[in-house]
Protein backbone atom coordinates (compact mmCIF):
# COMPACT_ATOMS: atom_id res chain seq x y z
CA UNK A 1 0.00 0.00 0.00
CA UNK A 2 0.99 3.86 -0.79
CA UNK A 3 2.00 6.26 1.85
CA UNK A 4 -0.53 8.45 2.56
CA UNK A 5 2.47 11.31 3.26
CA UNK A 6 1.98 12.30 -0.90
CA UNK A 7 1.16 15.63 -2.28
CA UNK A 8 -1.82 17.62 -1.56
CA UNK A 9 -4.98 15.86 -3.12
CA UNK A 10 -6.07 18.12 -5.31
CA UNK A 11 -10.74 18.04 -6.29
CA UNK A 12 -11.68 18.32 -9.85
CA UNK A 13 -15.42 18.61 -10.12
CA UNK A 14 -17.02 17.66 -13.22
CA UNK A 15 -20.89 18.26 -12.25
CA UNK A 16 -21.36 20.69 -15.47
CA UNK A 17 -20.55 17.88 -17.27
CA UNK A 18 -20.28 14.34 -16.50
CA UNK A 19 -23.04 15.20 -13.71
CA UNK A 20 -25.49 16.44 -16.96
CA UNK A 21 -25.44 12.76 -18.12
CA UNK A 22 -27.48 11.78 -15.51
CA UNK A 23 -31.24 10.99 -16.14
CA UNK A 24 -33.26 13.99 -15.73
CA UNK A 25 -30.56 16.72 -15.44
CA UNK A 26 -30.09 19.28 -17.41
CA UNK A 27 -28.34 22.74 -16.73
CA UNK A 28 -28.62 26.31 -18.82
CA UNK A 29 -25.38 28.41 -19.18
CA UNK A 30 -26.57 30.44 -16.33
CA UNK A 31 -27.24 27.25 -14.02
CA UNK A 32 -23.59 26.23 -14.72
CA UNK A 33 -22.14 29.61 -13.79
CA UNK A 34 -24.03 29.57 -10.41
CA UNK A 35 -21.98 25.96 -9.63
CA UNK A 36 -19.05 27.48 -10.26
CA UNK A 37 -19.66 30.24 -8.07
CA UNK A 38 -20.24 27.77 -5.89
CA UNK A 39 -17.42 25.70 -6.00
CA UNK A 40 -14.73 27.68 -5.83
CA UNK A 41 -16.17 29.44 -2.94
CA UNK A 42 -15.95 25.91 -1.52
CA UNK A 43 -12.34 26.03 -2.61
CA UNK A 44 -12.48 23.39 -5.05
CA UNK A 45 -9.63 23.59 -7.27
CA UNK A 46 -10.82 22.52 -10.78
CA UNK A 47 -14.27 22.74 -12.49
CA UNK A 48 -14.88 21.62 -15.51
CA UNK A 49 -17.30 23.13 -17.01
CA UNK A 50 -17.99 21.05 -20.66
CA UNK A 51 -17.30 19.76 -23.73
CA UNK A 52 -16.40 23.16 -25.99
CA UNK A 53 -16.60 20.82 -29.35
CA UNK A 54 -19.79 18.90 -28.87
CA UNK A 55 -22.78 21.61 -28.41
CA UNK A 56 -23.15 26.04 -28.68
CA UNK A 57 -24.47 25.60 -24.76
CA UNK A 58 -20.86 24.89 -23.47
CA UNK A 59 -18.97 27.37 -25.79
CA UNK A 60 -21.08 30.02 -24.43
CA UNK A 61 -20.04 29.36 -20.75
CA UNK A 62 -16.64 29.08 -21.38
CA UNK A 63 -17.00 32.63 -22.89
CA UNK A 64 -18.73 34.04 -20.30
CA UNK A 65 -17.17 31.97 -16.94
CA UNK A 66 -14.35 34.29 -18.24
CA UNK A 67 -15.60 36.97 -16.71
CA UNK A 68 -15.97 35.53 -13.23
CA UNK A 69 -13.39 36.46 -10.63
CA UNK A 70 -12.31 32.87 -9.36
CA UNK A 71 -10.48 32.57 -6.11
CA UNK A 72 -9.63 28.83 -6.23
CA UNK A 73 -11.32 27.48 -8.91
CA UNK A 74 -8.93 26.88 -12.20
CA UNK A 75 -11.31 26.42 -15.20
CA UNK A 76 -11.16 23.14 -16.91
CA UNK A 77 -12.72 21.96 -21.08
CA UNK A 78 -12.90 18.50 -21.74
CA UNK A 79 -12.72 16.62 -24.96
CA UNK A 80 -11.02 13.71 -26.85
CA UNK A 81 -8.14 12.68 -28.49
CA UNK A 82 -7.73 13.44 -32.20
CA UNK A 83 -9.83 11.32 -34.51
CA UNK A 84 -8.45 8.18 -36.12
CA UNK A 85 -5.94 9.46 -38.42
CA UNK A 86 -6.09 12.68 -38.15
CA UNK A 87 -3.65 15.84 -36.93
CA UNK A 88 -4.37 17.95 -33.88
CA UNK A 89 -4.01 20.60 -36.14
CA UNK A 90 -6.84 19.59 -38.48
CA UNK A 91 -9.06 17.99 -35.80
CA UNK A 92 -12.19 20.09 -34.71
CA UNK A 93 -12.49 19.16 -31.22
CA UNK A 94 -9.08 20.01 -30.32
CA UNK A 95 -9.45 23.26 -31.90
CA UNK A 96 -12.62 23.69 -30.32
CA UNK A 97 -10.12 22.86 -27.08
CA UNK A 98 -8.30 25.34 -27.31
CA UNK A 99 -10.99 28.02 -28.32
CA UNK A 100 -11.87 27.96 -24.96
CA UNK A 101 -8.97 29.97 -23.94
CA UNK A 102 -9.30 27.54 -20.02
CA UNK A 103 -5.72 27.11 -18.33
CA UNK A 104 -6.48 23.62 -18.35
CA UNK A 105 -7.51 20.84 -20.46
CA UNK A 106 -8.79 17.50 -20.00
CA UNK A 107 -8.50 15.04 -22.79
CA UNK A 108 -10.10 11.38 -22.84
CA UNK A 109 -8.57 8.48 -24.62
CA UNK A 110 -9.22 5.02 -24.91
CA UNK A 111 -6.61 2.69 -22.34
CA UNK A 112 -8.49 -0.61 -23.14
CA UNK A 113 -7.78 -3.05 -26.22
CA UNK A 114 -11.15 -3.95 -26.56
CA UNK A 115 -12.42 -0.20 -26.85
CA UNK A 116 -9.64 0.60 -29.47
CA UNK A 117 -10.36 -2.45 -31.88
CA UNK A 118 -14.25 -2.79 -31.11
CA UNK A 119 -15.21 0.96 -30.43
CA UNK A 120 -12.15 3.03 -32.65
CA UNK A 121 -12.05 0.36 -34.53
CA UNK A 122 -8.10 1.18 -35.26
CA UNK A 123 -4.65 -0.45 -34.31
CA UNK A 124 -3.38 -0.40 -30.95
CA UNK A 125 -0.48 1.92 -32.40
CA UNK A 126 -2.37 4.38 -33.81
CA UNK A 127 -4.51 4.85 -30.93
CA UNK A 128 -1.07 5.47 -29.02
CA UNK A 129 -0.17 8.09 -31.44
CA UNK A 130 -4.01 10.04 -30.85
CA UNK A 131 -2.85 10.18 -27.48
CA UNK A 132 0.64 11.20 -27.86
CA UNK A 133 0.35 13.95 -30.69
CA UNK A 134 -3.19 15.43 -29.08
CA UNK A 135 -1.09 15.85 -25.23
CA UNK A 136 1.76 17.29 -26.63
CA UNK A 137 0.31 19.80 -29.44
CA UNK A 138 -2.47 21.10 -26.22
CA UNK A 139 1.17 20.83 -24.04
CA UNK A 140 3.05 22.68 -26.52
CA UNK A 141 0.49 26.02 -26.47
CA UNK A 142 0.69 26.72 -23.38
CA UNK A 143 -2.31 24.43 -21.07
CA UNK A 144 -1.81 22.66 -17.96
CA UNK A 145 -3.21 18.71 -19.29
CA UNK A 146 -5.00 16.15 -17.78
CA UNK A 147 -5.27 12.76 -19.38
CA UNK A 148 -8.14 10.90 -18.55
CA UNK A 149 -7.41 6.80 -19.41
CA UNK A 150 -10.89 5.81 -20.08
CA UNK A 151 -12.19 2.48 -18.79
CA UNK A 152 -8.25 1.92 -17.26
CA UNK A 153 -9.04 -0.70 -14.99
CA UNK A 154 -11.15 -3.14 -17.17
CA UNK A 155 -8.19 -2.42 -19.37
CA UNK A 156 -6.24 -3.45 -17.16
CA UNK A 157 -7.66 -6.61 -16.26
CA UNK A 158 -7.96 -7.49 -19.81
CA UNK A 159 -4.14 -6.44 -21.15
CA UNK A 160 -2.79 -4.59 -18.56
CA UNK A 161 0.31 -3.89 -20.78
CA UNK A 162 -1.25 -2.41 -22.99
CA UNK A 163 -3.32 0.00 -20.48
CA UNK A 164 0.26 0.99 -19.18
CA UNK A 165 1.34 1.78 -22.59
CA UNK A 166 -1.22 3.94 -22.52
CA UNK A 167 -0.02 6.29 -19.71
CA UNK A 168 3.11 6.43 -21.15
CA UNK A 169 1.88 7.82 -24.23
CA UNK A 170 0.48 10.70 -21.98
CA UNK A 171 3.93 11.02 -19.97
CA UNK A 172 5.98 11.16 -23.03
CA UNK A 173 3.40 13.91 -24.54
CA UNK A 174 4.09 15.75 -20.96
CA UNK A 175 0.94 15.59 -19.72
CA UNK A 176 0.82 16.57 -16.29
CA UNK A 177 -1.65 14.39 -14.71
CA UNK A 178 -3.02 11.18 -15.42
CA UNK A 179 -6.17 10.09 -14.59
CA UNK A 180 -7.69 6.25 -14.28
CA UNK A 181 -10.79 5.45 -14.86
CA UNK A 182 -13.25 3.06 -14.04
CA UNK A 183 -15.46 3.75 -16.37
CA UNK A 184 -18.50 1.31 -16.01
CA UNK A 185 -18.03 1.32 -12.43
CA UNK A 186 -17.59 -2.45 -11.76
CA UNK A 187 -14.55 -2.66 -10.21
CA UNK A 188 -13.67 -3.13 -6.59
CA UNK A 189 -11.65 -1.37 -4.35
CA UNK A 190 -8.97 -4.43 -3.64
CA UNK A 191 -8.50 -4.19 -7.84
CA UNK A 192 -8.21 -0.61 -7.15
CA UNK A 193 -5.34 -0.36 -4.67
CA UNK A 194 -3.32 -3.12 -6.32
CA UNK A 195 -4.05 -1.64 -10.26
CA UNK A 196 -3.88 1.94 -9.08
CA UNK A 197 -0.41 0.84 -6.82
CA UNK A 198 1.22 -0.80 -10.46
CA UNK A 199 0.19 2.58 -12.23
CA UNK A 200 1.77 4.61 -9.64
CA UNK A 201 5.38 2.58 -10.26
CA UNK A 202 4.92 3.68 -14.02
CA UNK A 203 4.75 7.60 -13.29
CA UNK A 204 7.86 9.40 -12.82
CA UNK A 205 8.03 12.26 -10.41
CA UNK A 206 6.02 15.43 -11.50
CA UNK A 207 3.50 13.56 -12.85
CA UNK A 208 0.49 13.50 -10.62
CA UNK A 209 -2.01 10.50 -10.73
CA UNK A 210 -5.91 10.75 -10.26
CA UNK A 211 -8.43 8.66 -10.33
CA UNK A 212 -12.38 9.00 -11.81
CA UNK A 213 -14.56 6.40 -10.51
CA UNK A 214 -18.33 5.84 -11.27
CA UNK A 215 -21.01 4.12 -8.98
CA UNK A 216 -22.44 1.42 -10.76
CA UNK A 217 -21.43 -1.27 -7.89
CA UNK A 218 -21.91 1.30 -5.44
CA UNK A 219 -18.37 1.75 -4.41
CA UNK A 220 -17.27 5.01 -6.05
CA UNK A 221 -16.63 6.82 -2.71
CA UNK A 222 -14.55 3.33 -2.02
CA UNK A 223 -12.52 2.83 -5.06
CA UNK A 224 -12.02 6.47 -4.73
CA UNK A 225 -10.23 6.61 -1.08
CA UNK A 226 -8.29 3.07 -1.97
CA UNK A 227 -6.68 4.66 -4.97
CA UNK A 228 -5.66 7.93 -2.69
CA UNK A 229 -4.44 5.60 -0.30
CA UNK A 230 -2.66 4.18 -3.80
CA UNK A 231 -0.89 7.62 -4.56
CA UNK A 232 -3.76 9.33 -6.64
CA UNK A 233 -3.45 12.93 -5.40
CA UNK A 234 -6.07 14.43 -7.85
CA UNK A 235 -9.81 13.17 -7.51
CA UNK A 236 -12.30 13.54 -9.62
CA UNK A 237 -15.96 13.71 -8.34
CA UNK A 238 -19.30 15.15 -8.60
CA UNK A 239 -21.76 17.22 -6.24
CA UNK A 240 -24.38 14.62 -4.65
CA UNK A 241 -23.00 12.05 -7.16
CA UNK A 242 -24.70 13.21 -10.19
CA UNK A 243 -23.68 11.32 -13.08
CA UNK A 244 -24.82 8.43 -15.64
CA UNK A 245 -26.35 5.38 -15.47
CA UNK A 246 -25.49 4.92 -11.13
CA UNK A 247 -24.10 8.48 -11.36
CA UNK A 248 -20.24 9.38 -10.22
CA UNK A 249 -18.28 9.60 -6.69
CA UNK A 250 -19.94 12.07 -4.60
CA UNK A 251 -18.12 15.07 -3.50
CA UNK A 252 -20.07 15.64 -0.65
CA UNK A 253 -18.70 12.36 0.89
CA UNK A 254 -15.10 12.01 -0.85
CA UNK A 255 -14.17 15.65 0.67
CA UNK A 256 -15.18 14.95 4.26
CA UNK A 257 -13.60 11.56 4.24
CA UNK A 258 -10.40 12.84 3.06
CA UNK A 259 -10.70 15.81 5.23
CA UNK A 260 -12.43 14.49 8.37
CA UNK A 261 -11.17 10.92 8.19
CA UNK A 262 -7.78 10.50 6.27
CA UNK A 263 -6.86 14.09 7.49
CA UNK A 264 -6.18 15.56 4.14
CA UNK A 265 -6.80 19.42 3.85
CA UNK A 266 -7.94 19.36 0.53
CA UNK A 267 -10.13 22.48 1.19
CA UNK A 268 -9.51 26.04 2.69
CA UNK A 269 -9.35 25.45 6.05
CA UNK A 270 -12.41 27.44 7.12
CA UNK A 271 -14.69 26.26 3.88
CA UNK A 272 -15.69 23.08 4.80
CA UNK A 273 -18.69 24.09 6.54
CA UNK A 274 -20.08 25.29 3.47
CA UNK A 275 -20.70 21.06 2.27
CA UNK A 276 -23.98 21.22 2.85
CA UNK A 277 -25.02 24.66 1.65
CA UNK A 278 -23.54 23.31 -1.48
CA UNK A 279 -24.97 20.11 -1.34
CA UNK A 280 -28.65 21.54 -1.14
CA UNK A 281 -28.10 24.15 -3.72
CA UNK A 282 -26.98 22.19 -6.53
CA UNK A 283 -29.62 20.22 -6.03
CA UNK A 284 -32.34 22.78 -6.48
CA UNK A 285 -30.68 24.05 -9.28
CA UNK A 286 -31.07 20.85 -11.29
CA UNK A 287 -34.34 20.19 -9.82
CA UNK A 288 -33.12 16.92 -8.04
CA UNK A 289 -34.38 16.36 -4.63
CA UNK A 290 -31.38 15.41 -2.15
CA UNK A 291 -31.74 12.18 -0.61
CA UNK A 292 -32.43 12.89 3.22
CA UNK A 293 -30.29 9.70 3.86
CA UNK A 294 -26.88 11.61 2.12
CA UNK A 295 -23.69 11.10 4.33
CA UNK A 296 -22.69 14.12 5.82
CA UNK A 297 -24.91 16.62 3.93
CA UNK A 298 -28.56 14.77 4.20
CA UNK A 299 -31.54 16.02 6.48
CA UNK A 300 -30.82 12.46 8.26
CA UNK A 301 -27.60 12.77 8.32
CA UNK A 302 -27.53 13.50 12.06
CA UNK A 303 -31.25 12.65 12.46
CA UNK A 304 -31.97 10.95 15.90
CA UNK A 305 -34.95 9.12 16.37
CA UNK A 306 -34.85 5.65 18.89
CA UNK A 307 -35.23 7.04 22.19
CA UNK A 308 -32.27 5.00 24.00
CA UNK A 309 -30.09 7.04 21.04
CA UNK A 310 -31.54 10.40 21.82
CA UNK A 311 -31.28 9.88 25.78
CA UNK A 312 -27.23 8.69 25.32
CA UNK A 313 -26.89 11.93 22.91
CA UNK A 314 -28.11 13.91 25.77
CA UNK A 315 -25.66 12.80 27.75
CA UNK A 316 -22.78 12.84 25.46
CA UNK A 317 -23.72 14.55 21.90
CA UNK A 318 -21.35 11.93 19.77
CA UNK A 319 -22.35 8.89 21.30
CA UNK A 320 -24.52 8.51 18.01
CA UNK A 321 -22.36 10.50 15.91
CA UNK A 322 -19.32 10.04 14.23
CA UNK A 323 -18.67 13.70 14.11
CA UNK A 324 -19.53 17.21 14.98
CA UNK A 325 -22.24 17.99 11.87
CA UNK A 326 -21.29 21.70 12.28
CA UNK A 327 -18.12 20.74 10.68
CA UNK A 328 -19.73 19.87 7.32
CA UNK A 329 -22.35 22.88 7.99
CA UNK A 330 -25.16 20.40 9.12
CA UNK A 331 -27.36 20.01 12.64
CA UNK A 332 -28.66 17.13 14.76
CA UNK A 333 -32.01 17.04 14.60
CA UNK A 334 -34.31 15.01 17.23
CA UNK A 335 -37.73 13.39 15.82
CA UNK A 336 -40.55 11.91 17.32
CA UNK A 337 -42.21 8.32 16.52
CA UNK A 338 -43.59 5.43 18.43
CA UNK A 339 -39.57 4.52 18.68
CA UNK A 340 -39.47 7.57 21.34
CA UNK A 341 -38.87 7.88 24.71
CA UNK A 342 -38.75 10.73 26.98
CA UNK A 343 -35.49 12.12 26.26
CA UNK A 344 -36.58 12.83 22.13
CA UNK A 345 -39.23 15.16 24.06
CA UNK A 346 -37.06 16.82 26.15
CA UNK A 347 -34.90 17.26 23.50
CA UNK A 348 -37.69 18.90 21.24
CA UNK A 349 -39.50 21.23 24.16
CA UNK A 350 -35.53 22.19 24.40
CA UNK A 351 -35.30 22.96 20.90
CA UNK A 352 -38.60 24.91 20.92
CA UNK A 353 -38.22 26.80 24.09
CA UNK A 354 -40.70 25.11 26.23
CA UNK A 355 -39.65 25.44 29.75
CA UNK A 356 -42.55 24.85 31.95
CA UNK A 357 -43.30 21.43 30.97
CA UNK A 358 -43.35 19.30 34.25
CA UNK A 359 -41.46 15.88 34.18
CA UNK A 360 -44.23 14.16 35.06
CA UNK A 361 -46.26 15.11 31.99
CA UNK A 362 -43.76 13.67 29.27
CA UNK A 363 -44.46 10.27 29.89
CA UNK A 364 -48.03 11.04 29.08
CA UNK A 365 -47.10 13.17 26.20
CA UNK A 366 -44.65 10.05 24.92
CA UNK A 367 -47.58 7.52 25.63
CA UNK A 368 -49.88 10.00 23.38
CA UNK A 369 -47.52 9.92 20.71
CA UNK A 370 -47.63 5.63 20.27
CA UNK A 371 -51.04 5.69 21.26
CA UNK A 372 -51.57 7.90 17.82
CA UNK A 373 -48.93 6.11 15.63
CA UNK A 374 -50.77 3.13 16.54
CA UNK A 375 -53.87 4.95 14.22
CA UNK A 376 -51.58 5.70 11.74
CA UNK A 377 -50.29 8.66 12.54
CA UNK A 378 -46.51 9.61 11.66
CA UNK A 379 -44.82 11.87 13.54
CA UNK A 380 -41.76 12.11 11.89
CA UNK A 381 -42.50 14.87 9.21
CA UNK A 382 -44.90 16.85 11.49
CA UNK A 383 -43.15 18.82 13.79
CA UNK A 384 -45.92 21.01 14.39
CA UNK A 385 -48.20 18.86 15.27
CA UNK A 386 -45.28 17.29 18.12
CA UNK A 387 -45.20 21.17 19.25
CA UNK A 388 -48.49 21.24 20.09
CA UNK A 389 -48.63 17.95 21.91
CA UNK A 390 -45.77 19.40 24.10
CA UNK A 391 -47.53 23.24 24.60
CA UNK A 392 -50.96 21.25 24.96
CA UNK A 393 -49.66 19.03 28.33
CA UNK A 394 -48.73 22.93 29.49
CA UNK A 395 -50.98 23.95 32.80
CA UNK A 396 -50.92 27.07 31.55
CA UNK A 397 -51.11 26.73 27.81
CA UNK A 398 -54.60 28.47 26.33
CA UNK A 399 -55.54 27.14 22.71
CA UNK A 400 -56.71 30.23 20.52
CA UNK A 401 -59.74 28.29 19.45
CA UNK A 402 -61.48 26.13 20.24
CA UNK A 403 -64.17 23.74 17.66
CA UNK A 404 -67.26 22.99 18.42
CA UNK A 405 -68.57 21.59 15.32
CA UNK A 406 -68.28 21.21 11.77
CA UNK A 407 -70.14 20.03 8.54
CA UNK A 408 -68.97 19.24 5.11
CA UNK A 409 -71.38 18.88 2.52
CA UNK A 410 -70.42 17.82 -0.98
CA UNK A 411 -72.96 17.86 -4.31
CA UNK A 412 -73.74 17.26 -7.50
CA UNK A 413 -76.06 19.31 -9.38
CA UNK A 414 -76.70 18.82 -12.92
CA UNK A 415 -75.50 21.75 -14.90
CA UNK A 416 -73.67 23.25 -11.86
CA UNK A 417 -71.22 20.11 -11.36
CA UNK A 418 -69.35 18.82 -7.89
CA UNK A 419 -69.36 21.63 -5.44
CA UNK A 420 -67.93 21.44 -1.66
CA UNK A 421 -69.21 23.71 1.35
CA UNK A 422 -67.80 23.78 5.48
CA UNK A 423 -70.03 24.82 8.12
CA UNK A 424 -67.83 25.61 11.17
CA UNK A 425 -69.28 27.23 14.53
CA UNK A 426 -65.48 27.48 17.27
CA UNK A 427 -65.49 29.28 20.25
CA UNK A 428 -62.26 32.29 20.80
CA UNK A 429 -61.90 33.21 24.21
CA UNK A 430 -65.55 33.04 25.41
CA UNK A 431 -67.46 33.93 22.32
CA UNK A 432 -68.76 31.59 19.54
CA UNK A 433 -68.30 32.08 16.18
CA UNK A 434 -70.45 30.49 13.07
CA UNK A 435 -69.13 30.39 9.36
CA UNK A 436 -69.84 28.64 5.95
CA UNK A 437 -67.60 28.66 3.07
CA UNK A 438 -67.70 27.24 -0.60
CA UNK A 439 -64.84 25.34 -1.38
CA UNK A 440 -63.22 23.50 -4.37
CA UNK A 441 -63.00 20.48 -2.58
CA UNK A 442 -64.19 19.67 0.90
CA UNK A 443 -60.45 20.49 2.15
CA UNK A 444 -60.73 23.86 0.45
CA UNK A 445 -64.34 24.89 1.92
CA UNK A 446 -63.11 23.89 5.66
CA UNK A 447 -59.86 25.61 5.46
CA UNK A 448 -61.79 28.59 4.48
CA UNK A 449 -64.65 28.46 6.53
CA UNK A 450 -62.18 28.11 9.25
CA UNK A 451 -60.23 31.25 8.08
CA UNK A 452 -63.86 33.49 8.04
CA UNK A 453 -64.75 32.49 11.67
CA UNK A 454 -61.25 33.41 12.88
CA UNK A 455 -60.03 36.51 10.92
CA UNK A 456 -62.26 38.89 13.01
CA UNK A 457 -59.93 38.02 15.94
CA UNK A 458 -57.00 36.86 14.68
CA UNK A 459 -56.49 38.90 11.25
CA UNK A 460 -52.68 37.60 10.55
CA UNK A 461 -54.13 34.33 9.67
CA UNK A 462 -54.64 36.35 6.17
CA UNK A 463 -50.49 35.61 5.92
CA UNK A 464 -51.25 31.84 6.05
CA UNK A 465 -51.14 30.19 3.18
CA UNK A 466 -51.77 26.25 2.88
CA UNK A 467 -49.02 25.32 0.81
CA UNK A 468 -49.44 21.56 0.56
CA UNK A 469 -51.76 18.67 1.10
CA UNK A 470 -50.30 15.01 1.03
CA UNK A 471 -52.32 11.83 1.21
CA UNK A 472 -51.22 8.71 2.25
CA UNK A 473 -53.44 5.27 2.08
CA UNK A 474 -52.32 3.15 4.88
CA UNK A 475 -53.95 -0.85 5.14
CA UNK A 476 -55.26 -0.28 0.89
CA UNK A 477 -56.30 -3.78 1.27
CA UNK A 478 -59.29 -2.20 3.53
CA UNK A 479 -60.33 -0.68 0.21
CA UNK A 480 -62.49 2.52 1.13
CA UNK A 481 -62.54 1.40 4.95
CA UNK A 482 -58.98 1.93 4.81
CA UNK A 483 -57.41 4.65 7.19
CA UNK A 484 -56.44 7.82 5.85
CA UNK A 485 -53.22 9.73 7.30
CA UNK A 486 -53.27 13.12 5.90
CA UNK A 487 -49.99 15.93 6.22
CA UNK A 488 -50.43 19.46 5.85
CA UNK A 489 -47.97 22.23 4.84
CA UNK A 490 -48.82 25.65 5.45
CA UNK A 491 -46.76 28.73 5.55
CA UNK A 492 -46.60 32.54 6.15
CA UNK A 493 -43.67 34.90 4.65
CA UNK A 494 -40.67 33.34 6.90
CA UNK A 495 -41.70 29.76 7.87
CA UNK A 496 -43.44 26.45 6.77
CA UNK A 497 -44.76 24.22 9.55
CA UNK A 498 -46.18 20.55 8.66
CA UNK A 499 -49.01 18.88 10.78
CA UNK A 500 -50.88 15.18 10.39
CA UNK A 501 -54.15 13.68 10.91
CA UNK A 502 -55.03 10.48 10.32
CA UNK A 503 -58.52 8.50 10.36
CA UNK A 504 -60.95 6.00 8.55
CA UNK A 505 -62.52 9.46 7.48
CA UNK A 506 -60.87 11.34 4.90
CA UNK A 507 -62.62 14.35 6.12
CA UNK A 508 -61.44 13.76 9.84
CA UNK A 509 -57.92 13.18 9.13
CA UNK A 510 -58.01 16.62 6.36
CA UNK A 511 -59.53 18.13 9.59
CA UNK A 512 -56.60 17.34 11.96
CA UNK A 513 -54.12 18.66 10.50
CA UNK A 514 -55.73 21.37 9.05
CA UNK A 515 -56.89 22.45 12.50
CA UNK A 516 -53.09 21.81 13.98
CA UNK A 517 -51.52 23.70 11.07
CA UNK A 518 -54.03 26.62 12.43
CA UNK A 519 -53.46 26.42 15.54
CA UNK A 520 -49.64 26.19 15.53
CA UNK A 521 -49.58 29.20 13.12
CA UNK A 522 -51.55 30.91 15.82
CA UNK A 523 -50.19 29.90 18.85
CA UNK A 524 -46.33 29.30 18.09
CA UNK A 525 -45.72 31.03 14.83
CA UNK A 526 -48.11 33.96 15.47
CA UNK A 527 -47.68 37.72 13.59
CA UNK A 528 -43.82 37.80 12.56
Amino acid sequence: MGSLEQAPVRIYDTTCRDGTQGEGISLSVDDKLKITRLLDELGVQYVEGGWPGSNPKDADYFRRVRDLPLAHARITAFGSTCRVGSRPEEDVNIQALLSAETPVVTVVGKSSVAHVLDVLRTTLEENLRMIRESLAYLRARGREVIFDAEHFFDGYKADSEYALRTLGAAVDAGADTVVLCDTNGGSVPWEIEAITDEARKLLPAGVSMGIHAHNDGGLALANSLAAVREGANHVQGTVNGYGERCGNADLCALIPNLDLKMGMAVLPWDQLARLTRLARTVAAIVNQPLSCQAPYVGKSAFTHKAGMHVSAMRRNPQSYQHLDPALVGNRSRVIVSELSGRGNLESKAEEIGIKNLEQGDLPGVVQQVKELEHQGFSFEGADASVEMLLHRAQTDYHPPFEMLDFMVVVEHRKGQGVFAQAMIKVRVGGEIFHSAADGNGPVNALDRALRKALMPVYPHLSGFDLADYKVHILNGERGTKATTRVLVDMQNATRRWTTVGASANIIEASWMALADAVEYGLAAVGAE
